[in-house]
C-alpha cells in the first residue's frame, strides 16, 4: 500500500506517527518541503510540519479555534522579515488521541477545500 510505504520512508518518527494518526481522515500523505513536509488529502495541502511541530490550515471560518486556544501561527522569516500563513500549531491532545486528531485534521482539510473552491472561482 502506497501510504504504508510512505510512513516507512520518513526520516522523522514525528511525522510517521502523524500520518499514522492522520488516516481516520483519509489517505493523508507527506511530501518534503522547505525543509519539512507538506501533508495533502486528496492533493490538497491542509497541514505542514516543521520542526517536529504539527500546524493545520486555517481560514476565517476555523482560525477562532485555535486562537482561543492559544495556539501559535506558524511563522517563518525569510530575509530577516517574519512571514505567517495560514497555519495554526495543533492542540497538544490531537497528538495523543486519534478522534482529536480527526476533529482537528477534519477542520484543516475543510478550510483547505474552501480554499480550492475561491481559487476555482477566481
Amino acid at each position: 500500500m502506497e501510504e504504508a510505504i510512505l510512513k516507512k520512508s520518513h526520516e522523522s518518527p514525528f511525522v510517521a506517527h502523524v500520518l499514522d494518526l492522520l488516516q481516520s481522515i483519509g489517505p493523508v500523505r507527506a511530501k518534503k518541503m522547505f525543509g519539512g513536509y507538506g501533508l495533502f488529502l486528496q492533493d490538497l495541502m491542509f497541514a505542514l510540519v516543521a520542526d517536529e511541530m504539527l500546524y493545520f490550515k486555517v481560514d476565517a471560518k476555523s482560525e477562532q479555534a485555535f486562537v482561543d486556544l492559544g495556539l501559535e501561527q506558524f511563522t517563518y522569516h525569510k530575509k530577516g522579515k517574519p512571514f505567517s500563513m495560514s497555519y495554526y500549531q495543533a492542540p497538544e491532545e490531537s497528538m495523543e488521541d486519534v478522534n482529536e486528531m480527526c476533529l482537528w485534521g477534519t477542520r484543516a482539510f475543510d478550510a483547505a477545500l474552501r480554499a480550492s473552491a475561491k481559487k476555482k472561482k477566481s
